[in-house]
C-alpha cells in the first residue's frame, strides 16, 4: 500500500487557499500600480504631443511671416528705395510691392525704418500713394524705437519679441527683419502678429485648472500664458515676469533651470527645429508633468504643465482590473477541481506502479527524501535514469544518453544558427597500462581522467561522455574553433597534472591523452555522426603524430 497516499493533494489544497488569497491581494496591488505606471507613461506622451503641437502651431505662424518678410527684405524695389529714400518713383514702387505683401501677412500693416535718415514709415493695405510720408524719426533715446536699433545692430536676419503696438494700442508678436545690400544694412522692416489671436489659437483648448501652457524666451521670460487668457492686462499691456518667479516648488525650479540650460541656451541663435520634448515628473504638486520643447525659427520654447487625470485617467482601467480579478477567481476554483481529477488521482496510481522498480541506488534527484507520491516517483525515476544514462564507473553520461540527446541538441543549434564543437579523446596506450598495473588501477585511471574532464567542462551545456573503454567524447554547443582548441589545451594540462605513472607510455612518463577536434555551424541536414566521424579522424592523426596532443580538422 502507498505510504504517502493523498499527502500532496491535502497540502496542495490547504496551501493553495492561502497562496490564492495572498496572490489575489498582490495581483490587485500590482495591477493597480502597473496600470498607474502605464497611465503616467501615456500621460507623459500626451504631454509631449501637446508641447509639440503648440510649438508647431506657433512656428507655422512665424514661418509664414518670416517667408513674407524675407520676400520683402530681398525685394529689388524695397532695397532700391531704402538706398534712395527720396526718389518718389522708387518709393511708390516699393510701397505698392509692400502693400501686396501686407495682404499676405496675418497683420494689416508693417513698419519700415531707414538707416540713412532714420525715418520711420507705416505701410497699410489701404494706404494711397499720396500718404507715404514718414510718421516719425527714429531716436536711440526713445524706448519705443529700440526695436529698430536692436535689429540693425544684431548679427541676425530677424529678431522676435512681444511688445505693444502704440499706434494700434495692441500687444503683438513682432518680427523685425533687417534689410541689407551687399552686407550693408539699409534698414529694418517690421510686422506683428495679433497677440490675443495667436495666444488664443495656441491655448484655447487648455483647461487652466489642470493644464497650463507657456511660451518663454531663452532667458525664461514668460511671453504667453494660457492661465491669463482672460486677463486684459496680459493680453493688451506689457506683462513681464520670469518663469522661475512663478513657482515656489524647489523641484520645479531645479527642473526648469536644468531644462533651460539644456534646451534654451543656444549661443543667442534661433532653433533650427522642434526638439524632442523634455518630459519631467514634478509631482507632488498641482501638476504632474512639465514638458518643454523648442519652437522653430525662434529662441523661444513651449512649456506645458499638466495633470495626469487631465491627459489619461487611471480609472479607465478599473473595468479591466475587475474583469481580470474575476477571471482569476474563476480559474482558481476550476483549476483546483481539475488538478485533483487530472493530476493527483492518476499520480497516486502511477506512484504504486513505479514504486515496485525503485531500488534506491545512484545519485538522488530532488524529492527522493520525501515520504509521499513525489518521493516514491523521484527515487524510481532517479534509479532508472542512472541505469539508462550514467556510466557507473566514471559517473559520466554514457553513449546511450548521447545518442538520445544529440538529435534535440542539433535541432536547437540549427534553428539558432549555432556552432558545435566535438572532441574525441583516447587515453594513450591504455591497454599497456592495464597490462602493466592491472585492471583495478586501470579503473582508477579512467575515473581520474573522467574527473579531469568534468573539471574542464565548466559550462552548463557542456556534455562529457564515456564513449566506450578508454575513449571519451566532449560536446561543446555554441563553441567556435578557438574555444574548442583552448578547451583541449586545458584538458591536456589537467591530465598531465594528475601525474599518474605510465612507464609504457611512449609520449610521457605519465598518463596522457590524445584529442581530435572538429567544429562547424550546425545545419538541419546534418547528422551528429558526421561530427563524430570527423573528430575521430582528427584523433587518429594525433595518435599517429606522437600522441599527448590535439588535432583540429574542418569538415
Amino acid at each position: 500500500m502507498m505510504r504517502g497516499k493523498g499527502k500532496i493533494f491535502v497540502r496542495f489544497r490547504n496551501i493553495n487557499i492561502i497562496l490564492f488569497t495572498a496572490a489575489f491581494i498582490v495581483t490587485a496591488a500590482v495591477m493597480y500600480f502597473a496600470f498607474d505606471r502605464v497611465t503616467n507613461q501615456i500621460s507623459a506622451q500626451y504631454a509631449g504631443r501637446y508641447a509639440v503641437s503648440t510649438a508647431l502651431s506657433l512656428s507655422s505662424h512665424i514661418s509664414r511671416e518670416i517667408d513674407n518678410m524675407t520676400k520683402s527684405a530681398r525685394s529689388f524695389a524695397v532695397t532700391e528705395w531704402l538706398r534712395d529714400e527720396f526718389n518718389e518713383d522708387k518709393k511708390i514702387r516699393a510701397f505698392e510691392e509692400m502693400r501686396g505683401i501686407v495682404g499676405d501677412l496675418y497683420s494689416f500693416n508693417l513698419y519700415v525704418g531707414i538707416e540713412g535718415s532714420l525715418n520711420e514709415y507705416r505701410v497699410e493695405s489701404g494706404t494711397g500713394n499720396g500718404n507715404i510720408e514718414p510718421i516719425s524719426v527714429l531716436s536711440r533715446d526713445e524706448p519705443m524705437d529700440a526695436w529698430y536699433f536692436m535689429c540693425i545692430n544684431s548679427g541676425r536676419d530677424y529678431i522676435l519679441s512681444v511688445d505693444i503696438d502704440h499706434f494700434m494700442q495692441r500687444k503683438r508678436v513682432w518680427i523685425d527683419y533687417k534689410v541689407e545690400k551687399d552686407g550693408v544694412p539699409l534698414g529694418v522692416i517690421c510686422t506683428g502678429l495679433e497677440f490675443s489671436h495667436v495666444a488664443g489659437e495656441l491655448f484655447s483648448h487648455y483647461d487652466s485648472n489642470n493644464m497650463r501652457g507657456l511660451i518663454i524666451a531663452n532667458d525664461g521670460t514668460i511671453l504667453m500664458d494660457s492661465s491669463l487668457m482672460k486677463d486684459s492686462d496680459f493680453l493688451f499691456d506689457i506683462y513681464e515676469t520670469n518663469i522661475k518667479e512663478e513657482f515656489s516648488n524647489a523641484a520645479v525650479i531645479r527642473a526648469i533651470e536644468k531644462t533651460l540650460e539644456s534646451h534654451l541656451v543656444y549661443n543667442d541663435a534661433f532653433h533650427d527645429e522642434i526638439n524632442t520634448p523634455a518630459i519631467i515628473d514634478i509631482s507632488p504638486g498641482v501638476y504632474r508633468f512639465m514638458t518643454m520643447t523648442t519652437i522653430k525659427h525662434t529662441d523661444w520654447s513651449v512649456v506645458i504643465f499638466s495633470d495626469t487625470t487631465t491627459l489619461f485617467d487611471t480609472t479607465y482601467f478599473v473595468p479591466i482590473i475587475i474583469t481580470v480579478l474575476a477571471l482569476l477567481i474563476a480559474f482558481a476554483i476550476s483549476s483546483s477541481a481539475a488538478n485533483y481529477r487530472l493530476i493527483f488521482r492518476p499520480l497516486g496510481k502511477l506512484d504504486q506502479s513505479l514504486n515496485q522498480l525503485n531500488e534506491h541506488s545512484g545519485e538522488l534527484i530532488y524529492g527522493t527524501e520525501r515520504d509521499d507520491e513525489l518521493g516514491h516517483l523521484s527515487n524510481t525515476i532517479q534509479d532508472l535514469f542512472n541505469k539508462a544514462n550514467i556510466d557507473p564507473l566514471t559517473g559520466l553520461y554514457n553513449r546511450r544518453f548521447m545518442d538520445s540527446s544529440m538529435e534535440r541538441i542539433m535541432g536547437l543549434l540549427s534553428r539558432a544558427g549555432g556552432q558545435l564543437s566535438v572532441l574525441m579523446l583516447d587515453i594513450d596506450f591504455f591497454k599497456r597500462f592495464n597490462d602493466t598495473y592491472g585492471h583495478e588501477e586501470g579503473d582508477l585511471c579512467l575515473s581520474a581522467v573522467a574527473n579531469a574532464l568534468s573539471e574542464c567542462a565548466t559550462r552548463l551545456n557542456d556534455i562529457v561522455i564515456r564513449y566506450g573503454g578508454e575513449e571519451f567524447t566532449v560536446i561543446l554547443p555554441n563553441t567556435d574553433t578557438e574555444g574548442a582548441c583552448k578547451f583541449a589545451e586545458k584538458l591536456l594540462a589537467h591530465v598531465i597534472k594528475l601525474k599518474i605513472p605510465h612507464v609504457k607510455n611512449d609520449a610521457s612518463e605519465f598518463v596522457t591523452v590524445s584529442i581530435g577536434i572538429t567544429t562547424r555551424k550546425v545545419e538541419h541536414t546534418q547528422e551528429f555522426t558526421e561530427f563524430l566521424k570527423r573528430a575521430d579522424e582528427a584523433l587518429y592523426i594525433s595518435k599517429d603524430s606522437g600522441r599527448n596532443k590535439y588535432t583540429y580538422l574542418d569538415f
